[in-house]
């Protein structure tokens, strides 16, 4: 009797662990590391903007954000209830605010800014980095004051458009500011502003 129920025991077991043995091993799901897009760094400048700072805020929304205008003696725009350049004490070297009728419209570095575009894209990098970077939606259009390789090159949100000059207040894009080396000098982003090539105009 014993044998018997020892047997049954054995081919118990033996079966459970063959069922166990067919069953599939849980999987652990894969992060984002599925996907094959590159990781934005946090700091990064987009077309909506950097960090604490989105286009469309408004003035007193940007002071509360980065502080007040770091050099409020310097001179911004010729207009400045109507449009105003400064560097907000809080944010970084070389990062320049523009604000339109009270309202945050571009964001752009310029000398000394160590920050990068969502592409990973700065200050030194090379037009045709620039232009691999972004391949058919990048339009490049000569330079106003500068001769060649100067040149803009800009990138609007939804892909290149038709007409010679933007007026649209809802649009967003890029644009990188290639000087007479070749090299991007500045970049600006956020609405139809960043096409002024001096300034507030």
């Amino acid at each position: 009797m014993n044998r018997t129920v020892r047997s049954l025991a054995l081919i118990a077991v033996s079966a459970f662990a063959a069922c166990s043995n067919d069953a599939p091993a849980p999987t652990e799901a894969t992060p984002a590391a599925e996907s094959s897009a590159p990781a934005i760094a946090s700091d990064a400048l987009t077309s909506q903007g950097w960090g604490p700072l989105k286009i469309g805020m408004t003035l007193a929304e940007v002071t509360a954000a980065m502080g007040p205008d770091a050099d409020p003696n310097a001179i911004g725009g010729p207009d400045p209830d109507s449009c105003d350049q400064f560097r907000p004490a809080n944010a970084p070297e070389g990062m320049i605010v523009m604000i339109e009728a009270g309202k945050l419209t571009r964001i752009s570095l310029t000398e000394l800014s160590m920050l990068k575009t969502d592409k990973g894209l700065g200050l030194g990098d090379t037009a045709a980095a620039v232009k691999t970077a972004y391949g058919a939606a990048a339009q490049a259009t000569p330079h106003k004051y500068q001769d060649a390789p100067a040149e803009y090159i800009t990138v609007w949100d939804g892909g290149p458009r038709a007409e010679p000059y933007v007026q649209d207040e809802t649009v967003r894009g890029l644009v990188y500011e290639i000087d007479g080396t070749g090299n991007v000098g500045a970049i600006h982003a956020g609405g139809q502003s960043i096409q002024y090539v001096e300034g507030c105009a």
